[in-house]
């Protein structure tokens, strides 16, 4: 297979673009490095189109070796031919290479193998040649009868021939191919309940039955689960007549043989025993690929939008963690995090301190300039919250409030990092800190979490969690490296997701700046231990040094590219004090000259010299900018105060499949189905709302007794 001419086809992208991108690669350069900085050899080609090419590039080497090893075992065999070599040299997928060697690979005792040690192969080549129009089928098993061997009769020798021919019919690479479609097209998933008296959420499944071709993603994992549960037996379910008829079209080609009806019979016993069975774990492993790849992609989208929300700039909080019985954890924080401040108010039940929670949080303000008040939305949360906005309606309006996701707080709280970070907090004021931190800076904050944590998703602990993490920290790569980060402030777990940083090197680097005193200058990188050359060339670019002594070290322009843009700002007269001033607004008009023979001259990519003359226009602009900004006080703070029809503020909490979550103040996210997200067809929700986005939406159902609030992102005239 040619390797790069696949993958450019399948990504629509030209044979040059995918070989440069594949020897960057295989090279050792990291995705973010390669999307930032090699743009001239891959065309631009973007960070998560780069993930997804060399997870397929990934796949098609495998392919590539397990034909080899395929090849290898059948020739050492002396079964492989020139037909066979090339129907397996030109397979496109893994599947189509087992099929092909399935009938040479090396299987536990079976039905037929035991046959073929009675002898009685030379039987079932006869039955299955079919030349025969009259005489017996027991006279000529006859001679096959041995009671040594175990066949003490007629009828013994053909079922073992049978067996035989029904193991062959079911290792028929191109029967089997036909038969998997047929079934993907014709079969269902049928479900039932293992107890029906029982009351489960999984209710909806007791009986249900939909077609393979339909069922949705997230109906599948839902299956799944019931079963793994024991709640729900599933299976797929065939038309088992239309499938025996299909079989003996190709098997039955002299219908006038003495063999018809014998062979009739086996065709159903290799369907039935053999081939069905095997169908059926090939096509729910199939399905569960299908169903864990789109959620996997959901919730890698959806932590994406979460961690590019933009921080909000100059917020001195008040954090608090609510709770009941042992009250709220507040942790008052500075405009960068440092704690200023921690205590515990009781403004919920049991102790109901309403009056001892205002004269703190009044004491707070006026001591610390607090300008946000930032509450958690797990337990305690509606009641702590009315509590906090009736006060600051009344002595501190020009407070703002707001509600933060608390998913993962507690992870990261009672972490080893959090204890190395803060060895004299508990974990209870940490986790007040981190819900803090997440408004003034969402990315630095999160990425301290395991991205699984962070609860952006659906099914997240049914699925493949090797595959669940190596998506997930991609995406952490993907939007650390873009926003790029502060070489002086970063914490080592941020540092890790730079490109060509491990964790060892992050630890080093945090040493290096504690001992001398913050970096400088970019190249002293070089200085700390275990990050050689390359990891330098790889993460210098997003490493940014603020106020340092070359102003370009504030910006993303890699020093590979320093002289360019050096000679960019001698062009246009820009002094180091007015690039490090906020930028060079006008940078092109100074330099007054077409970029493509700018480029030419200055023997450098127009893409790069596009991004240098951009960094020069807007230093470090972080591209959070462009996301939501945070929604800031409630409409509503309880279920009784919703109502049918009440037009509310909301903010996408999680996107699923079916739809998406909205947080409009109380305590649970109300559902905005699919079907309710706009007036025109949505193909996904994650084409219309996106995890951060604020939205308006409508109350269009109330259930009380579960507490579920139906929404819908269309106003019903």
């Amino acid at each position: 297979m040619n390797i790069p001419a696949a993958l450019a086809a399948e990504f629509n992208l030209t044979a040059a673009q995918v070989a440069a991108t594949v020897a960057l690669i295989d090279d050792g350069n990291t995705i973010p490095f390669i999307a930032r900085y090699r743009k001239e050899a891959t065309g631009g080609i973007a960070d998560t189109v780069l993930r997804d090419l060399d997870e397929r590039l990934t796949y098609l080497k495998n392919l590539e070796s397990r034909k080899a090893e395929v090849l290898r075992l059948i020739e050492e065999q002396g079964k492989l031919t020139p037909e066979l070599t090339a129907e397996i040299e030109k397979a496109a997928v893994l599947q189509r290479v087992e099929d092909l060697y399935k009938p040479y690979k090396q299987k536990r005792a079976t039905r037929a193998s035991k046959a073929r040690e009675r002898g009685l192969e030379p039987l079932a080549d006869t039955i299955q040649a079919q030349r025969l129009t009259s005489g017996s089928v027991a006279e000529l098993a006859a001679p096959f009868v041995n009671p040594e061997l175990g066949v003490d009769t007629a009828a013994d020798a053909i079922s073992g021939a049978c067996d035989i021919i029904a193991e062959r019919i079911a290792d028929d690479a191109d029967l089997t191919a036909a038969l998997r479609n047929l079934t993907r097209i014709r079969g269902a998933l049928v479900s039932e309940a293992t107890d029906a008296n029982e009351k489960t959420v999984y209710e909806t499944y007791y009986k249900y039955t939909e077609p393979l071709a339909k069922i949705p993603n997230h109906r599948v994992l839902a299956l799944n689960r019931g079963e793994n549960e024991k709640k729900l037996r599933v299976k797929v379910q065939t038309d088992s007549d239309f499938f025996t008829a299909r079989i003996e079209k190709d098997v039955i080609t002299n219908p006038n043989s003495i063999f018809a009806v014998l062979l009739q019979t086996t065709v159903a016993d290799s369907y039935k025993r053999l081939i069905a069975p095997s169908l059926e774990r090939e096509l729910r492993t199939a399905l569960t690929e299908r169903a864990e790849t789109d959620a996997i992609k959901i919730f890698a989208k959806n932590t994406e939008n979460l961690l590019m929300t933009p921080p909000v700039a100059g917020a001195r909080v008040i954090a608090i963690d609510p709770g009941f019985r042992t009250g709220c954890k507040v942790a008052v924080l500075s405009e960068t995090g440092r704690l200023l401040d921690y205590t515990t108010i009781y403004p919920t039940a049991p102790k109901n301190d309403v009056a001892g929670t205002e004269k703190m949080l009044q004491k707070l303000i006026e001591k610390h300039q607090i300008n946000v008040i930032v509450i958690g939305n797990g337990t305690a949360s509606r009641e702590t919250e009315e509590v906090v906005a009736a006060f600051l309606h009344r002595a501190a309006p020009q407070v703002k409030y707001t509600i933060v996701n608390e998913a993962g707080a507690s992870v990261y709280s009672a972490s080893k990092l959090a204890s190395e970070e803060y060895p004299e907090l508990d974990v209870t004021t940490r986790g007040a800190m981190s819900l803090g931190r997440r408004l003034q800076d969402p990315l630095a904050e999160l990425v301290k979490i395991p991205p699984k944590s962070i609860g952006v998703g659906q099914y997240q602990h049914d699925l493949n969690q090797g595959l669940l993490e190596k998506s997930l920290t991609g995406v952490v790569e993907n939007c650390v490296n873009r926003v790029g980060v502060d070489l002086n402030t970063a914490s080592a777990s941020l540092l890790t997701y730079i490109a060509g940083v491990n964790a060892a090197i992050a630890k080093n680097i945090v040493a290096y700046r504690e001992e001398n005193g913050g970096f400088t200058d970019r190249r002293q990188l070089k200085k700390v231990p275990k990050l050689g050359d390359k990891a330098f060339g790889q993460c210098a670019g997003f490493l940014r040094v603020a106020g340092g002594k070359n102003p370009l070290d504030a910006t993303s322009v890699h020093p590979e590219s320093y002289s360019v843009a050096a000679e960019l700002l001698k062009r246009a007269g820009v002094k180091d004090k007015e690039l490090a001033g906020g930028g060079v607004a006008d940078i092109e008009q100074r330099l007054g000259a077409n970029l493509q023979e700018l480029a030419t001259e200055l023997n450098i990519g127009l893409p790069t010299l596009r991004d240098i003359i951009s960094e020069i226009k807007k230093p470090a602009r972080d591209p959070r900018e462009d996301a939501p900004t945070v929604v800031f006080s409630r409409e509503v703070r309880d279920f009784n105060d919703l109502v049918i029809g009440m037009e509310l503020t909301g903010t996408v909490r999680n996107v699923v499949d079916f739809g998406a979550f909205v947080d409009v103040g109380v305590k649970q996210d109300g559902l905005v189905h699919i079907s309710r997200m706009s007036d025109k067809f949505v193909r996904h929700p994650s084409d219309v709302a996106a995890v951060g986005d604020t939205v308006r939406v409508w109350v269009v159902s109330l259930d009380k007794e579960r507490g579920k609030v139906g929404l819908s992102m269309v106003k019903d005239e």
